[in-house]
């Protein structure tokens, strides 16, 4: 039972010196607890629940702002050091790291902007995507589109380009529009390669990614998902580009990582229609692979699939 120190402060009887006390003091009996349990409380292993067990949070034993990339890259190779890019994601899993790599300091946040491409630092955050006016005139404010509804501006002036394609997450918007924008993605140790490669890439793969490139021959692209809520993780995301007669469709959120389909049997090589933009929607759908979870089921993202991918089909042909 905590001890409550209260005192008088301008009247009221529960003011802010009450409040710390008995934070104060609330603090003192989760440390003896913790040691009691025989927990080291000074690694942040773990966190008092609400039932009054403790349990696992991430524990970080060391933090090491890289000085170069060959810093980093050396560091990483250790299978219990990571490189924590926003550090948002990370912080929700419940495992312990050796070294948390910060890539703070090595000049991967800015965009450079080229005649034939867009070259993006790994730790540019979504909000500067969000806000950018060159990639909103490229993608038709699809940029946009991809990550206003990731939680907040708060979450997404953290959030980093690099750690999102990184992490290749089943709910990733990012990743959608980026492999249908026919991104390219530049390793230190691995160079250069298409983010469709990179995607396929073992998850134990251990590199740092510095630099995402967009083609400014992209072409058109339309970016949609479907979410309960306006600030939930999607249930499903569709990305349509349109380039030399041409369409790529990548639909995330399955909820596995983006996959990329082409329109291999010419549905819209004729010209987008209504008839066509659904035939090509139903096309896309019997295709793709679909899971469950708490949010939707197979067959209903199924559905929302051939919903989306019409949206944007005919999206698409307005722009054009």
């Amino acid at each position: 039972m905590e001890k409550r120190i209260l005192r008088k402060n301008s009247g009221n009887r529960f003011g802010k010196t009450a409040f710390y006390d008995i934070m104060t003091a609330k603090r003192a009996e989760t440390t003896a607890r913790a040691k009691r349990a025989g927990v080291a409380q000074s690694h942040g292993r773990t966190l008092e629940n609400k039932d009054g067990r403790m349990g696992k949070v991430l524990s970080i034993n060391q933090y090491v702002r890289a000085q170069s990339l060959d810093e980093a890259y050396t560091l990483c190779q250790k299978k219990n050091n990571v490189v924590i890019g926003g550090m948002l994601w990370l912080k929700m899993q419940k495992r312990p790291v050796g070294t948390a790599i910060d890539l703070c300091d090595l000049g991967l946040d800015s965009i450079a902007e080229t005649e034939t491409e867009y070259r993006i630092g790994a730790m540019v955050p979504l909000r500067a995507l969000e806000m950018h006016e060159g990639l909103a005139a490229l993608t038709d404010g699809a940029m946009e589109q991809t990550v206003k509804h990731i939680v907040g501006v708060q979450f997404r002036n953290c959030a980093t380009l690099g750690g999102s394609l990184w992490g290749r997450f089943g709910f990733s918007d990012v990743l959608t529009l980026f492999l249908a924008l026919d991104a390219r993605v530049v390793l230190h140790h691995a160079g250069e390669m298409p983010l469709a490669d990179f995607a396929q890439l073992p998850r134990t793969t251990r590199d740092i990614l510095t630099e995402v490139i967009v083609p400014k021959a992209a072409g058109r692209v339309v970016y949609l998902s479907q979410r309960n809520i306006s600030t939930d993780f999607p249930v499903l995301t569709a990305a349509l580009a349109g380039r030399d007669g041409n369409y790529t469709c990548v639909i995330g959120a399955r909820p596995m990582p983006a996959a990329v389909f082409t329109d291999d049997k010419g549905i819209l090589g004729q010209g987008i229609t209504e008839d066509s933009a659904r035939a090509f929607a139903e096309d896309i759908a019997s295709r793709a692979v679909f899971g469950s979870n708490t949010r939707a089921s197979a067959d209903y993202r199924r559905e929302i699939c051939k919903v989306l991918v019409r949206r944007a089909a005919l999206a698409l042909a307005k722009e054009g």
